[in-house]
């Protein structure tokens, strides 16, 4: 049986955390190793306990969730961030993206919903619930939008390769076993698409990739 995923909680209603501990604690696929409601326990939370996944709200006293969520992304915490909030709001979303969200969930989410998103993105994808996909593609045609941080670069053919796996969902390990190369050289790989294209995390990444319509996955005849 698999390791189940370690969780960490940040949001400042109480009920809502002891509620998302116990679906998550029934399951055989997530524990959960800390629960605050401050956003500056929950950057000294996520140094010391190491999640593998972090549920963040957006809208907290003091820092907030956006500048948590900023903060955790400047200093590399290993964990994947999933903004759990009740904002379906264009501009929260957007926001989240930019500031480096692994994932966008909403709390009226069904919980089995829910538990198969988180499970994926531990798992490596990207996770977006499914009634924002309209708002989100709103966003990228707005000026200002994801499209606006992501200017047309000069990449090459393995980055597009990359990117267009990347806009699948592919997590590193899986882009690199069909890619045939290492995990370490997708991240290089990464690092300049985010780079080349101003953008602060794989779900802009893979926003950019969809809106843009330019890239589709290798087939393996056309990967040397």
């Amino acid at each position: 049986m698999n390791a189940r995923r370690r969780v960490l909680l940040i949001d400042d209603h109480p009920l809502l955390r002891r509620g998302v501990a116990e679906l998550l604690e029934a399951t055989e696929d997530f524990c959960v190793v800390g629960s605050t409601s401050s956003a500056e326990e929950g950057l000294a939370l996520a140094a010391e306990l190491a999640p593998e996944l972090i549920l963040l709200d957006l809208h907290m006293p003091g820092v907030g969730g956006l500048g948590l969520l900023a903060e955790l992304k400047r200093q590399a915490v290993s964990g994947r961030v999933v903004v759990l909030t009740a904002s379906a709001a264009r501009q929260d979303l957007l926001a989240a993206l930019q500031a480096g969200a692994d994932g966008y969930l909403l709390k009226d989410s069904h919980p089995d919903a829910l538990l198969a998103a988180l499970a994926e993105c531990a798992a490596g994808q990207l996770v977006l619930d499914p009634t924002l996909a309209a708002v989100l593609a709103s966003g990228l045609r707005e000026p200002g939008g994801l499209q606006a941080l992501a200017a047309p670069a000069e990449l090459t053919e393995r980055e597009r390769q990359t990117l267009a796996l990347i806009a699948e969902g592919l997590n590193n390990k899986l882009i690199a076993r069909r890619l045939g190369i290492s995990d370490g050289t997708v991240k290089i790989h990464v690092k300049h698409l985010l780079s080349k294209l101003n953008l602060h995390s794989r779900l802009e990444l893979a926003a950019w990739a969809h809106r843009s319509g330019q890239f589709a996955a290798p087939r393996p005849e056309e990967i040397p």
